[in-house]
C-alpha cells in the first residue's frame, strides 16, 4: 500500500490500478509542476505544485546528446522562455538550432529558462534556472516529501515523440522509453509512473514491453474516443482530452470501459467546476493553487 500515514487512507478511494495502488478520488495534477506560479519544467516548479498538495507532478522529457534525461517540453531552447548561455535572448527563428538532443547536460545547464518569464503566466514568479535532469527533480521532490511527512506523490510523464523528429530531435521511441523506464526505476516503485504520450506508438510500445506500468492517452483530436482506442490498440490507463473535447456522456462511456478521465490544460476556476461536476477523474492544470482553493487537492500540502 502507498500511504505511510494511516489518516491518509481516507484519500484513496474507487479506482485502483492492476498493481492494486491506491489511486486518490480526485487526481489534480501540476502541469509542469505549477506553471502558472514557477518557470515551467523546474525544480521550484514541482516544489510549488507539492505545497499546494497536487497529487501528481506532471511533466515532459527529453534526451540529451549524451543519452542524460531532462525535464522540458520542447527538445530545443524555447524563445518564448529561455536566455542563452550569455543571458542574451534567442530569436524564435533560431530556437531550433538550440538542439538538446545535439547538446550534452553541462551545456544545456547554462541556458536560463526563468529570468525571461512566460506573458501567456503574468503571476509565475521569474528567477534564474535551467532545465533539470529528471533525476534530480525525482531526488528533489522526493527529499520535500520525506521532510514533510507528505503524500507520496505520483509522476505523470509525458515523452515527446513524433515521427519527423527521430534521430533529429530525439532517439528511437525505444531507446527514449527505455531511458526514461532505467531512470525512473532507480528513484522511485513503477508503480508511482504514468507514461503519458500523444504519440500512440510510444504507448503501445510501453504496453509492450513494460506492461505493468500505467499509461495515458493524450488526445487533441476530434476523432471519436472508439477511434482512438481503435489506433492504440488496448485500453490505456487514462484517457487525457483537451478539456473541451469531453462532456458528460463521454466520460460516462469511459467510466463503463474502465478508462479513468483526466483532461488537459483546465486553468480557470469555472471550468475545473464544470469539469468536476461530469464526473472526470482529475485535472491537469498550471494553476493548481486555484484547485486548492475549492478543496480538489489534498490539504496537507503547505500553504
Amino acid at each position: 500500500m502507498r500511504f505511510r500515514y494511516p489518516y491518509l487512507f481516507v484519500f484513496s478511494l474507487i479506482f485502483m490500478a492492476a498493481s492494486s495502488q491506491y489511486i486518490p478520488k480526485f487526481d489534480v495534477q501540476g502541469h509542469r509542476g505549477a506553471r502558472g506560479l514557477r518557470p515551467e519544467n523546474t525544480i521550484p516548479a514541482f516544489l510549488a505544485a507539492l505545497d499546494t498538495g497536487v497529487t501528481t507532478l506532471e511533466l515532459d522529457v527529453v534526451i540529451t546528446k549524451d543519452k542524460q534525461v531532462v525535464v522540458s517540453h520542447e527538445p530545443w531552447m524555447s524563445a518564448a522562455i529561455c536566455l542563452d548561455s550569455t543571458g542574451i535572448p534567442i530569436a524564435e527563428k533560431n530556437e531550433k538550432k538550440y538542439n538538446i538532443y545535439q547538446m550534452t547536460y553541462d551545456e544545456v545547464k547554462l541556458f536560463d529558462c526563468g529570468s525571461k518569464g512566460n506573458e501567456k503566466f503574468p503571476e509565475q514568479q521569474k528567477m534564474r534556472v535551467a532545465k533539470p535532469l529528471l533525476g534530480d527533480v525525482i531526488a528533489a521532490v522526493e527529499t520535500q516529501i520525506k521532510n514533510l511527512n507528505s503524500y507520496e506523490v505520483d509522476y505523470n510523464i509525458e515523452i515527446k515523440s513524433s515521427p519527423q523528429d527521430e534521430k533529429k530531435f530525439q532517439p528511437t521511441i525505444e531507446e527514449y522509453s527505455d531511458l526514461v523506464y532505467n531512470l525512473v526505476n532507480e528513484y522511485i516503485p513503477m508503480d508511482r509512473l504514468v507514461i503519458q504520450s500523444f504519440d500512440f506508438r510510444v504507448l503501445q510500445y510501453w504496453h509492450k514491453k513494460y506492461p505493468d506500468i500505467r499509461l495515458a492517452a493524450l488526445v487533441e483530436n476530434t476523432k471519436s474516443i472508439d477511434a482512438n482506442l481503435k489506433d492504440l490498440g488496448f485500453k490505456p490507463s487514462v484517457y487525457s482530452p483537451y478539456f473541451k473535447l469531453i462532456n458528460k456522456e463521454k466520460v460516462h462511456y469511459l467510466h463503463q470501459e474502465k478508462i479513468r478521465v483526466i483532461p488537459w490544460t483546465v486553468n480557470e476556476v469555472s471550468d475545473m467546476l464544470s469539469l468536476k461536476g461530469m464526473g472526470v477523474d482529475g485535472i491537469i492544470t498550471d494553476y493548481p493553487d486555484r484547485a486548492r482553493k475549492y478543496k480538489m487537492t489534498l490539504n496537507i500540502g503547505r500553504k
